[in-house]
């Protein structure tokens, strides 16, 4: 626990907050009338999971600090910091409307997306960022990211060892006979023939 935080009212939840432990934290924030402010310290998943809630109840005017214990794909997009420096940055920091990317299943992107085919089989398909096409055929997988600024998301298609190019756009959208999707390093359920993350109609508010 970085020392900035440790005067705080802290709640404990597991690295991956129960939608139940939001629900009972919420209505307490704000209550003396301030402009309420939650805090996430934990990793790029669980941060996902309270947006994600924030989403769907449509609370998305919360200000959230996020303080990565470790660097993370998310700590990288949202350039946080980790431990302390993130840790004051969250406290002391001012809230901006920042780019909210999510799926089509509802779920918000915080680090990084990786789409793989079937049983360790390659992905196949085609995958588009914007208008512009991103791949046709089969590749290793591809990276879908979150970006500071507008126009949010950005994908990249890994080929091997050879270094990968980013496209930025609003929306990546793949189609395929199949595929596993691993967002923020939580495995899904079931394998999808189509995925699409964009960016939301309305930001978040992230303290740096």
């Amino acid at each position: 626990m970085p020392i900035t935080l440790a005067p705080l009212p802290i709640t404990q939840t597991s690295a991956i907050p129960d939608t139940s432990d939001l629900d009972e934290l919420l209505p307490i924030l704000g209550a003396d009338g301030s402009q309420p402010r939650l805090i996430v310290l934990g990793e790029d998943a669980g941060l996902a999971a309270v947006l994600t809630h924030l989403l769907r109840l449509e609370r998305l005017s919360l200000e959230i600090g996020y303080v990565p214990v470790d660097r993370t794909y998310g700590s990288r997009a949202y350039q946080t910091g980790t431990g302390s420096a993130a840790a004051k940055r969250a406290v002391e920091g001012k809230a901006a409307p920042t780019p909210l990317i999510r799926d089509d299943t509802g779920t918000v992107l915080v680090g990084r997306a990786a789409v793989t085919g079937t049983g360790g089989a390659k992905l196949t398909g085609e995958a588009y960022v914007d208008d512009v096409r991103l791949f046709t055929g089969k590749v290793a997988a591809l990276h879908i990211s979150p970006t500071l600024e507008l126009p949010g998301v950005r994908a990249a298609v890994q080929r091997g060892f050879r270094k990968r190019r980013w496209i930025a756009g609003r929306a990546v959208q793949l189609g395929t006979p199949g595929a596993l999707v691993v967002r923020d390093g939580i495995v899904a359920e079931r394998t999808v023939p189509r995925s699409v993350f964009y960016r939301h109609n309305e930001p978040w508010l992230l303290v740096r």
